[in-house]
């Protein structure tokens, strides 16, 4: 299993490349950790922060391409976004 710093790298990885999509909707996203579980913690900002898609965005697209780099991670959660309830 890797640790917490390779998981890093991956994600981070995988970030930049959905930024540029990102930021064509005036949104951007930052990294905040990778949590002992392997879940991966991070923040809407800019458009995304408050766009009524975001969770999907998060969901579908986020989620599912850092999880393509980094198998090991178990979700993507934003901490200014509430969970689905």
């Amino acid at each position: 299993m890797l640790n917490k710093e390779e998981i890093e790298k991956k994600v981070l990885g995988a970030l930049e490349q959905l930024r540029p999509f990102l930021h064509a909707d005036g949104g951007d996203i930052e990294f905040v950790e990778v949590k002992d579980d392997s879940t991966v913690v991070v923040r809407l900002m800019g458009a995304c922060s408050d766009c009524s898609m975001s969770l999907m965005t998060l969901k579908a697209g986020l989620e599912e391409s850092v999880k393509k780099a980094a198998p090991e991670v178990k979700e993507v959660i934003a901490l200014n976004m509430p969970e689905l309830a």
